[in-house]
Order: C-alpha cells, then structure tokens, then sequence
C-alpha cells in the first residue's frame, strides 16, 4: 500500500479567496509500484486519459432535518465542471460505482471533488470537498483513493470521505478525439436532465386519519416526493376523513420505475407540524399506460389515503444544438403541424401544442465575480419542465446556442428563462430573468429581451437573444382554459411585508372604488342631478323591464366586449399603462434591497422570539406568549393573501373586457354567444333540468372526479395587473444608470 502524496483540499469562501490545506491520513491503494509522472517535461505534456470509478461514501454529513442527506459529487477541472454523479437520496454511505472517462491536457492540473446535498426548489447544501493531485498518480496502474472530505468554516468537523478508484494513462490521439469525448460527457449531461415518463397521480381523500389535535380533529395535508421532485397537497381543515381531489405530475427518468415517499402531517399554527403516517408508491409493479386505483395504509399511524396513479410514455422533450432544428426540418414540421392541425382536435386532450426554444447568446451580463467576469448558465423553465444549458466560464457575452422542445400542456403558461452565475460551493448567483407568456410569441422571430430583476419589476444589466416558436391546436387549448390550472411543486411561500400587504390592500381598495363609483353613478340617476341623463336612463330602465329575458344577460356582456374592441382597432384605446401598480412594485423592490442588506423585521422578530425562548426555556407563560406572535403572523399572511386573492379576482374580471389577452377575451365571446343562443330558444327550466341531473349524478358517472369551477379556471388564466408589468417586455434603453440596475439586481 503507498501514500498519495499531495492530496489536497480546497473549498472558496468566496470566489476570490482560495485556500490550500493538505490533508492528512489520505490513503491510496495501488497493485504494484510504476513510474511517476511527476517528471514531465517542460514543453507540451500531451494527451492523458484519466479513468475514474466514484465507488462509495462513507459518514457523510448530514444536511437534511431528517438526519440524512441526497449526496451527489462533482469532478472539476481547470474550473470546468467535467463530472456530475446520480444523486442519492437519503444516504449518509452512498454507493454510486459510477465511471467517467476524462482527457486531460495538463496533468499537473489537480482534480477538483466536491459533494452536495440536493434539495429540490431551494439552495443545495455543500457537504465537503477535496483535491487530487494528479501529478502524484502512478502512470498505466489503477489506485484506490480515500479523500477526506473538509469544510474551511468547520476545519475541525469530521465530513465523511469519498473512495475513488483512479487510472492515468497517456494518450496517443490527437485534441479530435478530446473535442469527441467532451460531446459526449455534454450528451450524458443532455440526458440526465431528459424524462422517460410522466406520472401521472390523483389524491383523492383520506380514510380515518389519526387525530392529532386536542379537538379530536386533524388539519391534514401531503408529501410526495419521488427523488427530486416534490409536492404539497392542500391542507383540509378540522377532518379525520379529507377530500383532496388533487391531481399533479411527476417526471419518470428511471425506466424501471421508482419509488414514491408519501408523508401524512397535521398543520399546527406557530409549532412544527405533528407526522400521521407514511406509505411508499413502488412505481416498477405497475403496468403503464392504465390508471392504478391505489388505497394506502399508512405506516407509523392509522388510516390510509386513497390515490390514482398513471404511467405514461414522455411527450417530446429534447435538448440539442442549434445544427438539429426541427422545424427546419420539412418533414418534422410538417409532422408538428399535422399533429396540432384542427382535425385532431378530440386526440390526446391534454397534448395541447409544441414549443421550441432556442437560446443564443446573452451579452453585457453583470460581472458576478471580482475578477470582472461571470460563469454563467441558463435554466428554461415551462410551469414545471426544467432544462438547463451548459456553463461558459468566464465570459460576459456567453453564446449556448441550444434548442429546447417541450410539450404545452397549456397556452395560458408562461416561460421563464433566467440566467445563473455558477459559483463555487455557494448557489448560483442571479444574473437576471424574463417572463414570456406563450400566447405572446411571435413565432420566428429571433429578439433581443432585457433582463429583469427577481420580481420581474425593473431591468438589470444585460440582454439575452431567444428565438421561439409555438404551434398548438386552438380547440384543445380552449377546453384546457376550462380546466384546473397546474400548479408548480415548489413555489415560495409568502412572507409577511409591509409593502406587500398595502399594495394588496391599494389594489383591493381601487377594485372597491368601481363598485362604490357605480353606485354613487346609479344614485345619481335617481337624484335627478342632471336630467337629461336622469331621462334616458328612466326611460332605458322602463323599456328594459318591460322587454327583459334573461338571454340578455349574456347579450350585455357580449355588447360590452364588442364595444371595447372597437374602440381598440379604431385607435381609441382607453387602456391606460398601470403605473399606480408599478410604482408600488417598486417601492416593494426597494424594501427587498433593504432586506438583503439587513434581516427582514420578520426575521429580526424570529431572531428575538428564539432568544426569548432560549433564556425563558422553562417559563410556560412566555412560550404561550410565543405562540401567539406567531398565530398573529400567520394570520397577518392569511389577510396579506385574501386580499390579493380579491383583488386579482377584480383585475381578472377588469382584464377580460379590456382584451388584455386577445385569445381570452376571443374566447368569452364564443362562451356569451353559445350562452345568450341556449337562453334564447331554451326554456328555463329545461337548462335547470339538466344542470340539476348532471349534478346529481356526476359522482355516480364519476367518483373520483376532481371538482372544478369553469368559470374560476377561466379567469386564473387572465392575467392580474401585477402579472401584467411582470410579463411587460421591456425595451433596451442604454440610459438606465449602473447603480439603478445594481440595486434591480440581488445576486
């Protein structure tokens, strides 16, 4: 057995400050003794080829609440990530027996290891790193290698380690067959990120739960996760026996399947939640392409949830280069078109259109780094399809040149594409990010869009050039408007602001106003304040009385539509721009910088609340005291929520007639005229009739239907005015200040 000499350990602080610590008691286990590549002459050092097995880790640090961690490893070199392991979920000694081959130019170059812990949604966790020293490796001789994993704030603290098993040979081919290994690493990076499959999962209700709460009651929701995707049901309120009526999707990456963690909890206000119970989903015993009815007693506790799981093949979903262009393609559009074309429209409903991103290039990005320069990379997201380019190191004008397909699954998404600086041991810093309803691409048509900030409300530094295209089926996205609006897994819950909830509150007050406005108009009428207006609307009222159907209804609405888009065409547009909404966004945003320069008053009251109870541990009266600042705080979100509920109800409504999004308001016609004709030749009670039997015998025809309201799931696609500046494209205005764009821009 022989010592590895020079292994060593590196982890930044920042970007800026590197530090080099030699480890000790690092082992390297070798067949026999060879020659050391540490003579290697001054010139040009050649090709190597550097094979590596990542066998095990052994007592990882543990990052998650659970005692556990989701460990995956990085192999690094020259700056450039070159490796990325499968991630291990919950597993403190993971086995990974993965093998990498990666030519090296400079074998003096150390490799690079790092592990993190993977969360879902939120920062991944750093869990230790080290160095290999390649220079010390025996040439043609395979060596097994312990690295000790080390953390510079915790130098003291005991990571784990990672058993590697390590091959350098030389190489006799020239850079052709380096450029062709590196295609290939980028493919294998390209398919990770690809799914098999898509899951498809219903939760219907729950069964004699156990009861947590002193009431004999629960407020019970769900977990689901399956490896890093997540999901959070809705909490039932104050029932042992919940009806979720729930629906969500889940990627498939493994083609044997995987297995689904589901965890039961009961909400408790201003405490930790209490566990009920868990039960797991083994997706490789069900057969694809059926619906698996599923009742799941729950282990650790009482009770069982009863679900709907279906497995089905992915939709098209790719990531490639620019040279691999479908609908340049004659035959693949032509496929495409004939996919979405209006005589397939009752085919695979939920295959609503095709979209085809291609991201070129960014330019004057911020320089994230003090070296002036950035790293960055660019993540497309569609609701909950996520794809990621690869990274261009140091570079403020990075060219990706990729194309991304995916599946719509709804016309009314929005497609998000934000730009990352990669950082070492540390998240991703925010470059910049824009919004872009599908409905507004204008198929293509390569542009230039400004970065915004974080909230989308103001530009930050930099431009990124997409191209997009979007073919879809009208019929089909006019059904799925009807339908329950799909949720993102993970989104951030909502903190206490003050800016927050009195810009709630404004917006809320201002949809007020309309009403008491028209009240106050109405009144004015029956007041006589001006008689000739107080005429005609008495004699409006007399004849509309005297004539009413109640076909009419519908009939007004659809007069009122008409008359605006009128206005619009004939260039009398009275849509004004929203500023009274963007300032507030505004002014929230500069209380977000501040937030970043110092706790948030919530955290601050967090910090004390914990300090409180760390001195008065045992005093009962000050942790009921406690309690109720936090019952206080929730409630305080619950109100800051509702009214934004209000009142993006109002802007919906407000939106529609004001043809905010053409393709709706186009849709309301078609709705108010199909209305206002059954009104018209059908009796009352025959609509009543009807309505009233497929009431009473919609959970006869269907059980486990999900219960929607049309008309809600409509107006959730309109767009709030807050939406409305977020989605807002913004033109390139080379005026704006640095410091105004450094304070749009937290990263």
């Amino acid at each position: 057995m022989n010592t590895c000499g020079s292994i060593a350990f590196y982890s930044p602080l920042r970007k800026c400050m590197k530090k080099t610590v030699l480890l000790r008691g690092v082992s390297a286990k070798t067949s026999s003794v060879g020659p050391s590549n540490a003579d290697f002459p001054s010139g040009d050092p050649g090709m190597y080829q550097l094979d590596i097995t990542l066998r095990r880790g052994q007592n990882l640090a543990a990052r998650d609440r659970g005692g556990t961690s989701d460990p995956y490893v990085k192999f690094k070199l020259g700056g450039k990530e070159v490796f990325r392991s499968k991630t291990i979920h919950k597993n403190l000694n993971p086995v990974w027996e993965e093998k990498t081959c990666i030519l090296i130019d400079n074998p003096r170059e150390p490799l690079y290891i790092k592990v993190f812990d993977y969360d879902f949604g939120l920062q991944d966790d750093f869990i230790g790193s080290a160095f290999l020293n390649l220079a010390s490796l025996e040439l043609n001789r395979q060596t097994d290698v312990t690295l000790s994993l080390k953390d510079p704030h915790y130098p003291d603290h005991d990571l784990g380690n990672i058993l590697l098993s390590v091959l350098l040979a030389p190489r006799e081919e020239q850079r052709e067959v380096f450029q062709t290994q590196s295609l290939r690493l980028s493919d294998l990076h390209r398919k990770s990120q690809l799914w098999r499959g898509i899951v498809s999962i219903t939760l219907i209700e729950g069964r004699e739960l156990k009861a947590m709460d002193a009431n004999g009651l629960s407020d019970p929701y769900v977990k689901f996760r399956l490896g890093h995707q997540k999901y959070k049901s809705k909490i039932m309120p104050k029932t042992l026996n919940p009806q979720w009526r729930e629906q969500f999707d889940f990627h498939l990456y493994e083609e044997r399947g995987g297995i689904i963690d589901i965890t039961v909890w009961d909400k408790d206000a201003g405490k930790k939640d209490d566990f009920i119970g868990r039960c797991q989903v083994d997706l490789s015993t069900l057969s694809k392409e059926q619906t698996h009815k599923l009742e799941m007693p729950l282990e650790e506790g009482e009770g069982c949830l009863v679900l709907l799981v279906t497995l089905t093949a992915s939709a098209a979903v790719t990531i490639s280069d620019l040279s691999v262009n479908s609908l340049e393609d004659p035959k693949e559009r032509e496929e495409i078109l004939k996919r979405y074309s209006p005589m397939r429209m009752f085919h695979n409903m939920k295959d609503v259109g095709f979209l085809q991103v291609k991201v070129i290039r960014a330019e004057a990005l911020m320089a994230a780094d003090v070296t002036g320069k950035s790293d960055p990379f660019c993540v497309v997201e569609l609701n909950n399809d996520r794809l990621l380019t690869h990274t261009v190191y140091k570079n403020l004008n990075p060219e990706w040149n990729k194309i991304f397909t995916f599946n719509v699954k709804d016309i009314h998404s929005v497609l998000e594409v934000t730009v990352y600086d990669e950082d070492r041991d540390r998240s991703a810093d925010f470059l910049g990010k824009v919004a872009i309803p599908l409905l507004s691409i204008q198929n293509g048509e390569q542009k230039a869009y400004v970065l915004k900030n974080k909230q989308l409300t103001g530009p930050t530094k930099g431009v990124i050039y997409l191209e997009i295209d979007v073919i879809f089926n009208a019929v089909k996205a006019s059904v799925r408007t009807l339908m329950p609006k799909e949720q993102k897994y993970i989104e951030e819950e909502n903190r206490l602001s003050k800016q927050l909830l009195l810009r709630n509150f404004i917006r809320m007050k201002r949809c007020v106003m309309v009403l008491i406005n028209a009240a106050y108009y109405i009144n004015s009428c029956f007041d006589w304040d001006s008689p000739p207006r107080s005429l005609a609307a008495f004699l409006l009222f007399l004849f509309v009385v005297w004539n009413f159907e109640l076909y009419m209804i519908p009939l007004a609405l659809l007069l009122l539509l008409a008359w605006n888009y009128f206005l619009i065409i004939s260039g009398k547009d009275n849509r004004q721009h929203d500023t009274v909404v963007e300032d507030m966004l505004e002014d929230e945003e500069e209380e977000d910088d501040r937030d970043d320069k110092s706790p948030p008053r919530s955290d601050k009251i967090t910090w004390l609340w914990y300090s409180i109870c760390g001195i008065l541990q045992e005093d009962s009266e000050k942790k009921g005291f406690m309690d109720k600042l936090y019952a206080i705080q929730e409630v305080c979100v619950s109100v800051q929520n509702i009214l934004d509920e209000v009142a993006s109800f109002g802007e919906r409504i407000k939106n529609t007639f004001n043809w905010t999004v053409p393709f709706l308001s186009w849709l309301a016609i078609v709705a108010l005229c199909v209305f206002t004709v059954i009104l018209y030749f059908i009796p009352l009670r025959y609509i009543v009739l009807v309505w009233g039997i497929n009431k009473f015998t919609k959970k006869l025809r269907s059980p486990y239907a999900i219960d929607n309201n049309e008309l809600l799931d409509f107006l959730s696609r309109v767009p709030s005015d807050v939406q409305v500046v977020q989605y807002h494209e913004l033109k390139q205005d080379p005026s704006h200040s640095p410091s105004k764009r450094k304070k749009n821009n937290p990263g």
